[in-house]
């Protein structure tokens, strides 16, 4: 993959930096999208600079299509023309659907489902005018399973299944991949303000008994996004553990 330019959104921490890093490995120029946190994406942009890779954070909230469109401009000016899309920007907002608000829901979509498809939306035109591409969307056996607490992001994940399928088959005769990777328990900020109850119930609905590593989820990224995947498409990679089979 050395010298293609791979664009992350939510990639300033946890699952996000640990594709972006993951990818600046492999020889990627990466550019990572992320909402706020600005410490967060300058450390993860001195950690893809370690890896000798060219780096870019953009501020961008991709709930909303402008902002989308003009982030993928400016990395195309600024590294060059992008080859890699990954799509994790996501947020949670965990509640009983009988409590929950609709600005709760319609939020959660926004962010995961919606901004997937306003960046897929931003690069296909490039992609397809130079017949190649592959564009990752990071989804969750939360959508295919289902979870108590969850109904808007298990919604949005499920979604996000199938908007990974429709593009791919849209796009398959230009030479473009489109995937996605469902992760399932993986240690991150949210699982570490977990009380231990709560750790040891989520551990036991995995076979194989640990906790995954956002590195776990980064590795099957980049397969997926590599020359080595290129005969796969509209593929759902469950990186969980056996949790969901």
């Amino acid at each position: 993959m050395k010298g293609k330019i791979a664009l992350v959104t939510g990639g300033s921490r946890g699952i996000g930096r640990a594709i972006a890093v993951k990818l600046a490995q492999e020889g990627c120029d990466v550019a990572i999208l992320y909402a706020g946190r600005k410490e967060a994406a300058d450390e993860t942009v001195a950690l893809l600079e370690q890896a000798g890779s060219r780096a870019l954070a953009i501020q961008c909230n991709v709930a909303d299509g402008a902002a989308a469109e003009a982030a993928v401009r400016e990395v195309e000016a600024q590294l060059g023309p992008i080859a890699v899309l990954v799509n994790n920007a996501g947020i949670v907002r965990d509640g009983l659907a009988m409590r929950m608000s609709s600005e709760d829901f319609r939020a959660v979509l926004d962010v995961n489902l919606t901004g997937a498809f306003h960046m897929i939306r931003a690069c296909l035109p490039l992609f397809i005018r130079r017949r190649a591409g592959s564009i990752v969307n990071i989804t969750s056996v939360s959508g295919m399973m289902g979870n108590p607490g969850q109904a808007n992001y298990a919604s949005s994940k499920a979604g996000l299944i199938g908007l990974t399928k429709t593009i791919a088959r849209e796009v398959a005769s230009r030479g473009i991949t489109v995937n996605a990777v469902a992760p399932g328990f993986i240690e991150t900020d949210m699982t570490a303000g977990m009380n231990e109850a709560a750790l040891q119930k989520g551990l036991a609905a995995v076979p194989m008994g640990r906790i995954g590593k956002p590195e776990d989820v980064a590795n099957a990224v980049s397969f997926l996004a590599s020359d080595a995947a290129s005969y796969i498409t509209g593929c759902v990679l469950k990186v969980d553990g056996g949790m969901y089979i």
